[in-house]
């Protein structure tokens, strides 16, 4: 009997040492989506809190500095405060905060420092801790020009360089309706996959006018994003008019009066030939 109790009392006593154990939070990253983040978009970052099981955590605040190269949309709040020690057996022993924050469009690519603070009742103090978000600009670009214009078969030709330092795949080009441009047919041209520094042409049945032209660029990143971004060239006929080896028609006007001198001289040969054996024949008989 004395026994039991010893050990009912012995486990009351070790039940106590482990409710009173300080608190210790630990947080980590857990999750980042996209990976890498891109310079201008949004990223979602996900943090774990462990620790907040222990009551004697008491009110525990996290927050998210946003500092470069982050930060929130105004409806969104940096902190989150929990009540530790009031999870059950049927729920996870840990904190999730889940923030969604964008990218300073400067952000240089590789690992970019950010901050977060927690705190718990018996800290007078924030700590705070530091983590790595990857960051990479996929995001491409492109140098686009008319290359050629052919009035006779209303073929417009653009000519578009991949100047970023990415590939690309999946490549279109879309001309919406505007005033300076009526296309004929479809108003999109699939160019494919365009890899860095590398160009491709892209062929429309239009007729243009001097003046802009805006064009739709569609394509796939490296991390299988589908991006659109506008462009805008400048369309001169003057440049594609009276062009030296340039092939034009000729008209029926021309024709005939090829024909015409054709058959005079034909005519003219054979009238002289014939006047030359008559003549001949007539100096023969004297």
């Amino acid at each position: 009997m004395a026994k039991g109790v010893m050990v009912l009392m012995l486990g009351i006593f070790l039940l106590t040492i482990a409710s009173a154990a300080p608190c210790d939070l630990n947080v980590t990253l857990i999750n980042q989506d996209p990976y890498p983040a891109v310079p201008g978009d949004y990223v979602k970052v996900v943090f774990q809190i462990d620790g907040v099981e222990n009551p004697e955590c008491g009110d525990v605040t996290f927050e998210l500095v946003p500092q470069y190269p982050i930060s929130l949309d105004p409806s969104q709040s940096t902190t989150v405060t929990i009540k530790s020690g009031t999870f059950t057996r049927d729920h996870s022993s840990f904190l999730m905060a889940p923030y969604k924050v964008r990218v300073d469009p400067e952000a240089l690519d590789g690992d970019n420092v950010i901050e977060v603070r927690y705190t718990d009742v018996n800290t007078q103090d924030f700590q705070s801790k530091q983590f790595n978000l990857n960051v990479e600009n996929v995001k491409a670009d492109f140098e686009i020009y008319v290359k050629d214009y052919d009035a006779t078969t209303n073929t417009l030709t653009f000519e578009i360089l991949n100047i970023a330092k990415d590939n690309v795949e999946a490549l279109a080009i879309n001309i919406p309706k505007q005033d300076s441009i009526t296309v004929k047919g479809a108003n999109t041209n699939i160019v494919g996959d365009l890899d860095s520094n590398e160009y491709s042409t892209a062929d429309f049945e239009a007729i243009p006018k001097e003046g802009q032209i805006k064009l739709i660029l569609s394509y796939t990143d490296q991390i299988n994003e589908r991006r659109t971004l506008e462009k805008s060239v400048y369309f001169d006929p003057s440049y594609f008019q009276n062009r030296a080896g340039e092939t034009k028609s000729t008209p029926w006007f021309t024709y005939s009066i090829i024909l015409l001198i054709i058959v005079f001289v034909v005519w003219w040969f054979f009238f002289r030939k014939k006047k030359h054996s008559e003549h001949h024949e007539l100096h023969h008989k004297h």
